[in-house]
């Protein structure tokens, strides 16, 4: 893919959420996105057409993340008032609240069977919640962190976390094992490169490292923006040729993944970016801020 194709024209603004909107995510087949704010709400938009469908409200505080299943039958939700929701999409009725953790509830995943939530908390702790057991309590708490944990993602056999104490751990769950790659400054997002051998991680010295999953080796270092005190998401593109992420200026950069050059970078929101979600198949994406607006690129 060249720099040429890299998303930067706006598709659409999605607005309606009252606030900063602190998490926008594409669904598994770029169809639709969902948001969360804020607001204390959820919402299902179309991107492609610019069209609001569904507002979800049940939450007593901001919405943190937000996750769909690959059918689009359920969803998942958690914030800042230390619960997580999962939900119906079609009804928009709470079928479960899983309640454990002590404090706000930064990130949560589906597992690739929507079997299994994990959940990543201020309270230094992970928690794995069984979606079809009526029980809720946690089925696993993974609490060998020194600090908040940020963000969550899932491989087949691993959970892994990104942590304001700087590292980055991966546990095994079948054989109980753990690594931890120490980056030294405070990580607030996580990202796996789509062929699975890669972590990016944003840390708040205003730097994206990207680390071999294998020998935990820091590949290369992405710089140019800014992130020193807000969660600004990264990600890479469905390529895997180039890394994106937000900045605090309201600026989406693009970098070459192998020689970290910023190949793109515009100006996407007046605030803070939150949020970047890269589509699954084709060159666009979403981006949310602190601006209230969802938006298009294409």
């Amino acid at each position: 893919m060249s720099e040429s194709e890299l998303p930067r024209k706006e598709a659409n603004v999605l607005r309606g959420h009252e606030g900063a909107v602190l998490a926008a995510r594409f669904n598994g087949d770029g169809n639709y996105c969902l948001s969360g704010g804020k607001d204390c709400t959820i919402r299902l938009w179309n991107p492609h057409r610019g069209i609001h469908i569904k507002t979800y409200k049940s939450h007593g505080r901001e919405v943190r993340d937000v996750h769909v299943t690959p059918d689009n039958s359920k969803l998942i939700s958690c914030g800042g008032d230390r619960q997580i929701y999962y939900w119906d999409v079609s009804t928009g009725r709470v079928i479960r609240k899983f309640r454990g953790h002590d404090s706000e509830v930064n990130a949560v995943k589906f597992n690739e069977y929507s079997s299994v939530v994990v959940s990543a908390g201020y309270d230094r702790s992970m928690r794995a919640w069984d979606c079809r057991s009526h029980s809720t309590e946690p089925i696993q708490i993974i609490d060998s962190f020194l600090d908040s944990v940020m963000s969550v993602c899932l491989t087949k056999t691993e959970i892994i976390g990104g942590s304001v104490d700087g590292t980055v751990r991966t546990f095994d769950i079948r054989i109980g094992r753990e690594l931890s790659d120490d980056l030294g400054q405070p990580v607030n997002c996580i990202s796996l490169s789509n062929d699975g051998n890669c972590i990016l991680a944003s840390c708040l010295d205003s730097t994206l490292r990207l680390l071999d999953r294998t020998t935990g080796e820091l590949l290369q270092e992405y710089k140019g923006h800014i992130c020193k005190s807000f969660k600004t998401d990264c990600c890479l593109t469905n390529t895997d040729a180039h890394v994106t992420g937000g900045s605090e200026d309201g600026s989406i950069y693009f970098w070459d993944l192998v020689d970290a050059s910023v190949v793109s970078r515009f100006q996407a929101h007046s605030s803070v970016v939150t949020s970047v979600s890269y589509h699954p198949k084709n060159n666009s994406m979403i981006t949310s801020s602190v601006d209230g607006t969802i938006r298009h690129w294409f």
